[in-house]
């Protein structure tokens, strides 16, 4: 059987195949955001209750990601694929269909647990649909998907709610789940490797416990702690002992049991370790400096939620255009020196939004957002191709699954600090600026007088106008404050991604000779 040969002609429907479910789950990752004061308003719910919705998806997505190559193992891949597929089409729907917030967290659990598999799974198959001089291109078209989502998600959303109804956010998977599920039972077929009976395999019961309880403790931690001030609360502590505690026995349970759910005997390689630790920090500048940008059009500068989305928007074309290109330069190219150049990018990008200031145009807030995109192109496709390309074929759905655990993870932890950094840096440059108003500062005087004087000529009477331009000083003062805080954590992200260029000297130079096996199993 020229399985070989099949799969080569076939290469592009497998990666349109797996990219139908990547997109519906990358995309199912932020659509909800915008939708969340409809759902609060729709399911009578506290703002505190209704980001459970966005929580709740997370968790079960951390929890499952790692153990997507041991499930693959377990069931079978194209069987696997599809139940996720499946179950993620139903938890939609039923999404919608919620009548209350408790129904509508219960599902999302279940949406997220079968979406957090698809992109692993969808990445280890197309790493091994193509020959390893063009799995830069498989990793540039799967990125260019990947960057899709975020750029649709929050626009789609906002549509949707506004012109439908909230509910439709989740509906729309249905046409997109049915087409995959087809495709993927046409298209889809598992290598010999991954057709052993599973019978030999022990199941791993405490790692799963220990998985389960890290990464759903971690999560939580991450996500409520700003709301709940941190280690000032006993809810937060009990779940930081718990993650603590879960993830140290996890190591030793994995490096211990023969048919361990999350392989920890990756990290062995080197290479593999730098390039996930990478990828951590990477996760964690991208996703802070994505949630930043918008916040502070939003709150400083007074832009609807449409127009801070077009100032983000030229930022993914830029790398959605520049994404292909790199792929195709990886086959000539040591992909070590385009994550270098990705990265100065990066910090460069970084570097300019911390001089920005309230009285930027909108192409101020938008060129540095494209500098960023074209960088984020250059990190990404290069960045994953070298990390995965020293690991075997039967341990490629393991490597995914970490590898994107830790984008995640870095993302997370990305934006739980730099919430809490804005929160204390608004409140410290608001004490500082607030010590330099006083009645005998000459400038005070100069713009208070102006202030009071222009609301007099508006009719306003004097004791009015008084206490009227006292509150627009004061909130002159927390714009201020807003804007240095800001800027002081844009510079923080840009160090972030200078802090780990040195990493890339342990990343191993993939050879792009053909394998000795070609594409046959």
């Amino acid at each position: 059987m020229n399985e070989g040969r099949d799969r080569d002609i076939n290469k592009w429907l497998i990666t349109i195949t797996v990219m139908l479910p990547a997109i519906m789950e990358i995309i199912d990752t932020s659509v909800a955001n915008v939708a969340l004061p409809h759902m609060q308003g729709s399911l009578n719910a506290g703002t505190d209750e209704v980001t459970w919705v966005l929580t709740s998806y997370l968790v079960a997505n951390a929890v499952v990601l790692p153990m997507t190559g041991w499930l693959s193992r377990m069931f079978g891949r194209k069987r696997f694929l599809m139940t996720c597929i499946v179950l993620f089409t139903m938890a939609s729907l039923a999404c919608g269909a919620s009548p209350s917030l408790a129904m509508l967290i219960f599902f999302r659990v279940l949406q997220g647990a079968a979406g957090g598999a698809l992109i692993p799974i969808s990445q280890a198959i197309l790493m091994e649909t193509f020959p390893p001089s063009q799995r830069g291109m498989a990793m540039a078209i799967f990125g260019v998907g990947a960057m899709f989502g975020p750029i649709v998600g929050p626009a789609l959303g906002g549509w949707i709610t506004d012109n439908m109804n909230w509910r439709w956010i989740f509906y729309i998977n249905l046409p997109v789940g049915i087409v995959a599920m087809i495709m993927c039972a046409f298209f889809i077929f598992d290598p010999a490797y991954l057709r052993q009976k599973a019978e030999s395999f022990k199941i791993d019961y405490w790692g799963l416990f220990l998985l389960v309880a890290g990464m759903g403790s971690l999560q939580i931690m991450l996500d409520k702690g700003q709301q709940e001030d941190w280690f000032n609360s006993s809810f937060i502590i009990a779940f930081a002992v718990i993650t603590v505690a879960s993830l140290i026995a996890l190591i030793w349970v994995e490096l211990t049991h023969e048919h361990p759910i999350v392989n920890l005997r990756l990290f062995k390689s080197v290479s593999f370790s730098a390039g996930n630790l990478i990828m951590f920090v990477v996760g964690f500048a991208l996703y802070s400096s994505i949630m930043l940008i918008p916040l502070f059009l939003q709150t400083l500068m007074g832009y609807s939620a449409t127009d801070a989305g077009m100032v983000m928007a030229p930022g993914g074309v830029a790398t959605l255009i520049t994404m292909p290109l790199i792929g195709a330069a990886l086959a000539k190219r040591d992909g070590r020196k385009i994550v270098f150049c990705g990265l100065l990018l990066g910090a460069t990008s970084m570097f300019i939004m911390q001089g920005l200031n309230l009285e930027g145009a909108f192409w101020n807030y938008t060129w540095p957002r494209i500098v960023l995109g074209f960088g984020l192109a250059m990190i990404f496709v290069p960045l994953t191709t070298v990390t995965l390309a020293s690991i075997s074929r039967t341990e490629m759905g393991n490597a995914t699954g970490i590898f994107n655990l830790l984008r995640n993870i870095g993302g997370s932890v990305g934006i739980a600090l730099a919430a809490t950094l804005l929160a204390r840096y608004q409140q410290f440059y608001q004490t500082t600026l607030v010590a330099h108003i006083n009645p005998y500062n000459p400038t005070w005087q100069t713009r208070f007088a102006a202030l009071k004087q222009a609301l007099i000529a508006k009719g306003i009477n004097a004791s009015q106008a008084d206490t009227t331009a006292l509150g627009m000083m004061y909130g002159a003062v927390r714009r201020q404050a807003g804007s240095l805080a800001f800027n002081r954590i844009f510079f923080i992200i840009g160090l972030a991604f200078l802090v780990i260029i040195p990493l890339l000297l342990l990343l191993k130079r993939p050879s792009h000779a053909p394998e000795g096996d070609g594409m046959g199993h």
